[in-house]
């Protein structure tokens, strides 16, 4: 009888490599990503996420940081949706290489750095996140971005990522076909899911790497997220 939460896999992901890849498959797949924020919920579980940590009272602009933004999909529709609130949410977006950077640089401002030593002082944001980037790295180094998210933020840190399942990994091959994404992104789909985590994964790692219990919750489209409140520096 096969499991329905298989055990946690690391293969590895083209997009790891983007520097090595044709510019041209590079965006395509980082389209593939953006689209798949919005049909499977990635989008909505980080949207839902910043509802419950701004609320809906207008007030003094919120700096939002997204590490391993992509494409810069989600900044610019967070940014969307505070401005129907009367939120304004000033976004900057993390990718590790230029190349990357520039391709998100078309949606919201951002900087060229590793996740790992982010370039900013402690306290500098009032909202860190990471969304479908934290499956990336090894345990070590996973720990090392969620210690670096609360570091720089202010009042709230948010993580998204990938609920792992065996059906979540079929269903986003088999969608791949009829929403012609490129074989790179089908490739890539399903070895993120099989690094996802549950929630009970996630909420321990979070409380290793920072010591704090965070709100670990499931979302649809196979999501999970995780909010805290950081400690003061």
């Amino acid at each position: 009888m096969i499991a329905v939460t298989p055990r946690p896999r690391r293969g590895r992901e083209f997009l790891d490599d983007a520097e090595r890849m044709d510019a041209r498959v590079v965006r395509r797949s980082l389209g593939d990503v953006a689209r798949a924020n919005t049909l499977f919920g990635g989008t909505r579980a980080v949207i839902a996420e910043l509802r419950r940590a701004v609320g809906g009272a207008a007030g003094e602009p919120l700096t939002l940081l997204d590490v391993g933004t992509g494409r810069g999909d989600i900044p610019a529709a967070a940014t969307e949706w505070g401005h129907r609130r009367g939120i304004q949410l000033d976004t900057i977006g993390i990718e590790r290489s230029e190349s990357l950077a520039r391709i998100a640089a078309e949606r919201t401002m951002v900087m060229s750095a590793d996740a790992l030593h982010l370039p900013l002082a402690d306290d500098s944001v009032d909202i860190a996140m990471c969304s479908q980037v934290l499956h990336h790295f090894e345990r070590a180094d996973a720990a090392a971005v969620l210690r670096e998210l609360d570091r720089v933020a202010r009042t709230r840190v948010i993580v998204s990522d990938l609920h792992r399942s065996w059906l979540a990994a079929g269903g986003i091959w088999l969608a791949s076909f009829p929403l012609r994404f490129h074989p790179v992104s089908r490739h890539d789909g399903v070895v993120s899911v099989l690094r996802g985590f549950t929630r009970r994964e996630l909420g321990e790692l979070i409380e290793q790497a920072v010591g704090q219990r965070a709100d670990v919750r499931y979302r649809l489209g196979f999501r999970v997220t995780a909010s805290w409140t950081p400690a003061p520096a």
